[in-house]
């Protein structure tokens, strides 16, 4: 052994004792990340904070910055982002996981690639996605699967990044209304469990599986807390609702701003979780009380109502849905064509390993290409192949 390794090893043994000695009994040891690939280089760095890294350094994680989370072709740099989003589920997250002695870098690398698989246009994207993937033959369109996929199989030319399975489970297990009171971790899994659920999660739309850890439990409960009332922010600022038009019941009791409804949900949420800290197999669980947990839903129920469901939300929806149309089909026309995958030699697919163009089907390409796309790039492709496309207002 080098002395480089010695010391590397020496380093890692100190945080991993420490959070024996302070991490709560039902928190997932970073010594416990299992990778699909096992891997033996010294890193001073535990295996969900390496997770952390490769989350951030992925070309996929740098696109977050030009998606959609809920309002498209707006000009008002004060409205989120996609990648905003994940940064404020992680912070939430983190700091839940703090009080309740849970891993704090298994929290951040599962909130941090929550979203990845996101194609243009938020979830109205996702739903055209969705129709166009089952005409061509796949299973369908999952922005949680989808995160996977990237992670798992595209990035890095198709090789992946190795990363553990509490983190791949977290992120497509984060899929999933924060309804219930409860929500507790069903924790026996391996790899072969993974590519199963997601299998069944393509076959059943409605199937929301839980995740494998608590640390996953808590991401799932703070994607909520994050974007429900900095939607209602943005709904405001954009001057779609009125901040006396929030449901006087949750204005109450949870707050009328987003800080004090982060703030309110944050508190009940530690409160009927400090359980957690001791680790009573028993109550192997996080959640809200119930007056919150009812209170959180009619907040979300007002929120469908006014704005995702509202039409100002969806500007030029007929004509995005047409460029998704006339891309895939272009795409595809590409892949077929060995003539014309001559001409088009800086697309996405031409970069890949042989054994990524080998495992997927051209569906599955086009697939992976389109979801990757930033909003602007996928107007201008569309652009290119004479589409009409929507101005930003």
């Amino acid at each position: 052994m080098t002395d480089m390794e010695y010391n590397l090893g020496e380093l890692l043994a100190e945080p991993n004792s420490e959070e024996e000695r302070r991490f709560s009994p039902l928190a997932c040891l970073s010594r416990d990340g299992i990778r699909r690939r096992p891997e033996d280089r010294m890193d001073y760095r535990q295996s969900f904070a390496q997770d952390c890294d490769r989350i951030l350094h992925s070309r996929a994680y740098a696109r977050y910055i030009d998606k959609t989370q809920v309002f498209s072709l707006v000009s008002n740099d004060h409205i989120s982002h996609r990648v905003l989003h994940v940064q404020l589920v992680a912070r939430i997250a983190r700091t839940i996981g703090r009080f309740l002695g849970l891993n704090e870098d298994l929290i951040e690398a599962i909130a941090l690639g929550h979203d990845i698989g996101h194609p243009p246009f938020g979830h109205e994207g996702e739903r055209i996605l969705d129709t166009l993937c089952r005409r061509y033959g796949l299973a369908g369109f999952f922005h949680n699967i989808q995160s996977v996929q990237f992670l798992d199989r595209v990035e890095r030319q198709g090789r992946g990044w190795n990363l553990c399975l509490q983190v791949l489970d977290g992120i497509l297990c984060h899929d999933g209304e924060a309804n219930s009171t409860r929500l507790g971790p069903q924790r026996t899994r391996d790899f072969s469990f993974l590519d199963r659920l997601i299998r069944e999660k393509e076959g059943n739309t409605r199937r929301t599986p839980v995740p494998m850890t608590l640390e996953g439990c808590v991401v799932r409960l703070a994607d909520t807390i994050a974007y429900i009332g900095r939607d209602i922010e943005d709904a405001i600022e954009l001057g779609l609702i009125k901040r006396c038009e929030i449901p006087r019941s949750c204005a109450e009791k949870l707050g009328s701003t987003n800080g004090t409804i982060v703030f309110s949900l944050v508190t009940d949420l530690l409160t009927h979780s400090r359980h957690v800290r001791t680790g009573d197999a028993d109550r192997d669980y996080i959640g809200f009380g119930r007056e919150t947990a009812e209170l959180l839903l009619e907040l979300k129920t007002f929120n469908y109502e006014r704005i995702y469901h509202n039409p100002a939300c969806k500007p030029d929806l007929e004509m995005i849905r047409a460029c998704y149309c006339a891309l895939f089909e272009h795409l595809m026309h590409i892949l077929e064509s060995e003539s014309d995958k001559q001409m088009a030699p800086n697309l996405f697919f031409t970069n890949m390993s042989d054994t990524y163009r080998d495992s997927h089907p051209p569906a599955a390409i086009v697939r992976d290409y389109l979801a990757g796309m930033t909003d602007d790039f996928f107007l201008e492709q569309a652009r290119k192949i004479g589409c009409q496309v929507p101005e930003r207002t």
